[in-house]
């Protein structure tokens, strides 16, 4: 009964944060100021935290912990993809004033796609929980890829197998359409660069999802810990974009630090057996928690007190849009 009281005032709070977020704090067409989007931000991280103190209340000290922390650990990864985001956008040469509700749909359709892809995950481990070594595996090697990388790879949105899948299979238009995402044209629908958009921003999200999910997964195994978490933070990327969009570039040695916290989460996955025969559950929780916060808080303090070497001071100080 607890478990359904908690989806059900989660499902409310969603439901109505997103008619205010739509209804006062976003308009059709209209640019977000940095104020704005602040005030989103600080809207979006209130109510998860709200959300943490409630199951604190309800589920008792260890589920809230192990919320927080996972929430952390997706807000964090979400900074990644907002990267990725403004390289798609500036593909497709989006008008700013779309922007906000261009976002908002691709969103909301990223956490259909995460939803269906956590309650496949969790029921694949449910049958075998075996996999949970490969998953953890799986973060070390990614933490230890993201750790190594010296130079990040060139991505072109034209050159992704979404959208050459879109561009065999469905007539595109090179244009936004004023707005529409499909419009009419001799009398056949042509689906416009706007919907393009749309579809890259979901099925990108997902990809980065293949990390954050395990992850998630790997600090509670919690199914309200692991749904909730992701889509309180990823409904929370979309003022974030707007609020870290000129700064993210500046954020240099910030994948050092969630590939430390990948690498941590993917040892202890592997190592759980033997770890919880010496450390209490609850001590466990804790101790994510305080990895995951000095971890992305010391990369992103480091990233803006230090230059990255070989960087010009011009390049570093510039503003990618």
């Amino acid at each position: 009964m607890t478990d359904q009281l908690i989806y059900l005032v989660f499902g409310i709070v969603l439901t109505l944060a997103l008619v205010f977020d739509l209804g006062l704090l976003s308009k059709k067409n209209k640019k977000i100021t940095i104020k704005q989007a602040l005030l989103q931000t600080f809207f979006w991280v209130a109510l998860a935290l709200g959300f943490f103190v409630f199951m604190w209340v309800e589920q008792g000290q260890k589920t809230a912990l192990e919320y927080l922390s996972a929430y952390l650990m997706e807000w964090s990864l979400s900074i990644d993809n907002i990267f990725v985001f403004i390289l798609i956008f500036n593909a497709f040469a989006v008008k700013e004033k779309y922007y906000s509700r261009v976002l908002l749909i691709g969103i909301l359709m990223a956490i259909i796609l995460r939803v269906l892809f956590i309650t496949v995950g969790v029921a694949v481990v449910e049958k075998a929980e075996w996999v949970l070594y490969i998953f953890g595996a799986f973060l070390v090697y990614t933490g230890y890829k993201m750790f190594v990388s010296t130079e990040d790879e060139e991505f072109d949105p034209h050159e992704t197998k979404v959208y050459r899948f879109l561009k065999r299979y469905l007539p595109l238009a090179s244009h936004d359409g004023d707005g529409k995402y499909v419009v009419r044209e001799n009398g056949k629908p042509i689906y416009t660069s706007l919907f393009v958009v749309v579809v890259l921003l979901a099925s990108i999200d997902l990809v980065f999802a293949l990390d954050s999910i395990p992850a998630v997964m790997g600090i509670s195994r919690d199914k309200m810990v692991i749904y909730t978490s992701n889509i309180f933070a990823v409904l929370g990327l979309r003022s974030l974009f707007f609020l870290l969009r000129g700064a993210v570039s500046k954020f240099d040695y910030l994948q050092q630090g969630i590939a430390i916290v990948l690498v941590f989460i993917g040892l202890k996955m592997l190592g759980e057996h033997w770890i919880s025969e010496w450390i209490d559950k609850d001590i466990q929780v804790f101790i994510s928690l305080g990895v995951i916060l000095i971890c992305i808080s010391g990369s992103i303090f480091y990233s803006i007190f230090m230059k990255k070497k070989g960087v010009p001071e011009e390049i570093n100080d510039s503003t990618t849009y």
